[in-house]
């Protein structure tokens, strides 16, 4: 895992959308923390952006509220944020597979961006130097991920891309 942020993204005056956040309540602490990040960063590179947040139970329920809005509304990119912290079980893991599979797959079968802001971490102490931190802040870098990536498929699309085609039934 890096422990440096991406490089600040170019402000992208101009593109309009709407970007979804899927954030889990679960570590509310944490997650809310990521989910300010998030927000505060997008503001400066997606000013025109509308940004929708929709909260959920736990990192499990995150990839089918995604399936949700992409069907639905078709954002131009989802963030998908979460904090799984281990305990003395299996279960962190499983969960962890299961969202990066499926938020991978959704991703691929709707040709939009989705930010993989889920972490899987040891404990409080790695959890906080995450979130709350401000040296390797995921939900900064999640952000800066999410612009670089509405521009790209900006350009994807301006060069015809078949982005925006809906998915057979």
């Amino acid at each position: 895992m890096s422990q440096a942020l991406p490089r600040k993204p170019r402000i992208l005056q101009t593109k309009t959308g709407k970007l979804a956040i899927v954030a889990s309540k679960y570590n509310e602490t944490y997650s809310d923390s990521l989910v300010e990040n998030v927000i505060s960063e997008l503001s400066e590179y997606l000013p025109e952006t509308r940004v929708d947040l929709v909260r959920v139970p736990g990192a499990f329920e995150i990839p089918v509220t995604i399936k949700a809005l992409l069907e639905l509304e078709r954002p131009i990119c989802v963030i998908a944020l979460g904090v799984i912290i281990k305990g003395e079980t299996s279960h962190a893991d499983l969960v962890a597979r299961n969202v990066t599979d499926a938020l991978q797959q959704l991703a691929l079968e709707y040709r939009t961006p989705v930010i993989h802001e889920v972490l899987l971490v040891e404990d409080e102490a790695q959890a906080h130097m995450r979130c709350i931190g401000d040296k390797i802040n995921r939900g900064t870098e999640a952000a800066r991920t999410a612009a670089a990536m509405v521009d790209v498929f900006s350009e994807l699309d301006s060069k015809g891309s078949l982005r925006f085609q809906t998915k057979n039934a």
